[in-house]
């Protein structure tokens, strides 16, 4: 057992005291840098860098430079952007808001989005252009606005649904904006009754038929099924 050094308190073996470390079959005295501090525990490097400081290569600390606009972690070993401050290499750049727009958090720090009824233009915020009969959607992504109930979107309008004679409005995201009552069908731009041929019926949809047990559509008709 070399100098400095104890039997271990359990197996086999012999240990370095605190204070030391094993070193080529010897038990060398840890060195501990400047603006550190000894740990007093008998694994690890045996010292650890005081709040303010972060190791470099195991063998220094070095002090945490925090930039203007920024503030130390709770860690000690490194910093963050104050709020309205963001990440650039090692500074932290205040974030200019533009009229028309907030504050918000991200990874990076601060950064800004519009107001609701505005939208990024470069390093600006524009009124949303919402046409007569639309509303602001508050969608995130793709068009702002959406067309009332009763109107559809067509060149970057909003236009009347008009409903033919025997049918009704429909909010469907597709289509025409009406569909036929039960008993007729799309015919050009209306609705016209439907002729349901013998041994047929108006099927679920009330816009189509089909033909009744034991018979099959054939040619326009309902025949036999032999």
């Amino acid at each position: 057992m070399p100098e400095n050094a104890s039997a271990k308190s359990y197996g086999d073996g012999w240990e370095c005291n605190i204070g030391y470390r094993l070193t080529d079959e010897t038990c060398a005295a840890i060195v501990v840098p400047d603006n550190a501090y000894e740990t007093n525990r008998t694994y690890g490097s045996g010292w650890e860098c005081h709040h303010g400081f972060r190791k470099v290569d195991e063998t220094a600390c070095v002090a945490v430079v925090v930039p203007d606009g920024g503030f130390l972690d709770p860690s000690g070993e490194r910093w963050h952007c104050l709020r309205g401050f963001f990440k650039v290499d090692d500074t932290c750049q205040e974030v200019v808001v533009p009229e028309n727009a907030y504050l918000v958090e991200g990874s990076r720090g601060s950064s800004w989005e519009c107001d609701r009824g505005f939208e990024q233009t470069g390093d600006l915020c524009s009124a949303i252009a919402v046409p007569a009969n639309g509303y602001l959607n508050g969608s995130r992504y793709g068009q702002p606005w959406s067309c009332e109930r009763g109107f559809f979107e067509q060149d970057s309008q909003c236009r009347a649904v008009v409903i033919p004679e025997f049918a009704y409005f429909d909010d469907a995201s597709y289509g025409e904006g009406w569909r036929c009552q039960r008993g007729y069908e799309v015919s050009g731009a209306g609705c016209a009754v439907i002729d349901i041929p013998a041994n047929a019926h108006l099927d679920r949809s009330g816009n189509r038929w089909e033909c009744n047990r034991i018979f099959q559509k054939s040619k326009g008709q309902c025949v036999l099924n032999n």
